[in-house]
C-alpha cells in the first residue's frame, strides 16, 4: 500500500501503531479470526496481518473496508485516545490519503460510544475524483464546502457546491467528491443512523 497515514501521536505511539492496535482491538471485540476479517474486508490475510503488526501503512480505502467488515465507525480505527478537551490545530490530526485522487481526510472528531458520527476536514485538488464504495448500511454523509468548488454526492447525481453550500446524501451507496478548483476544502460529517 503506497498511501500514508500521517498525524500526531498519542502517548508517543505512531499513527500506524495506533491503527494496528485499533484493528486488533475491534477484531477481538467482534470475535473474528484474522482469516475471517480479511475475507469480509476483501483483503489478503497477509495484508491484514501486516496492518495488525504495525508494519503496513493502510490507505483510506483499506480502512473503510475494515470498518465496514467490523461494523464500526471509520474513526474507531484511526482516532487516538482523546482528552476531555480536544483541540485539533490546522495541519494536525490523523490524515488519510486516497489511492485514487488528490484527496486528504483529516479526522477532527470521532463519535462517542453511543453515537455513530465522525467529523472530517477534507482537502482536495482537481484531477481524479475521489470515488467511495458504499459504507455501512444506514450511513448518511453531510458536507459543507468552505473553500473552492466541488461536485459531491451520489456517483450518478453529484451536486455542485460553492463555499457555504451544504449537501446530505446516502453514504451507503457509491458516492464521489471531485474538486473543481485548487485548494478545495470542506467539512464532512459521516453518521450512521
Amino acid at each position: 500500500m503506497s498511501e500514508k497515514v500521517d498525524g500526531s501521536t498519542a502517548a508517543g505511539r505512531s499513527p500506524v501503531a495506533l491503527i494496528a492496535a485499533a484493528i486488533r482491538r475491534e477484531r477481538d471485540h467482534a470475535g473474528l479470526t484474522l482469516t475471517e476479517l480479511a475475507k469480509q474486508a476483501g483483503l489478503a490475510k497477509s495484508t491484514l496481518s501486516q496492518l495488525e503488526s504495525g508494519v503496513g501503512n493502510p490507505s483510506v480505502e483499506t480502512l473503510w473496508a475494515l470498518s465496514v467488515a467490523l461494523d464500526v465507525p471509520f474513526s474507531r480505527l484511526v482516532d487516538p485516545p482523546r482528552a476531555v478537551v480536544r483541540v485539533v490545530r490546522a495541519g494536525e490530526g490523523p490524515v488519510m490519503y486516497s489511492e485514487q485522487a488528490d484527496y486528504a481526510a483529516t479526522l477532527l472528531a470521532s463519535c462517542p460510544p453511543n453515537a455513530r458520527r465522525d467529523i472530517y476536514l477534507i482537502q482536495v485538488s482537481p484531477g481524479q475524483p475521489r470515488t467511495s464504495a458504499p459504507h455501512n448500511p444506514g450511513t448518511v454523509e453531510h458536507v459543507v464546502l468552505s473553500r473552492g468548488r466541488a461536485l459531491v454526492g451520489p456517483s450518478d447525481e453529484p451536486v455542485e457546491l460553492n463555499p457555504g453550500d451544504y449537501v446530505s446524501y446516502p453514504g451507503d451507496a457509491p458516492h464521489i467528491f471531485e474538486a473543481l478548483e485548487p485548494n478545495t476544502t470542506a467539512v464532512l460529517v459521516s453518521e450512521l443512523v
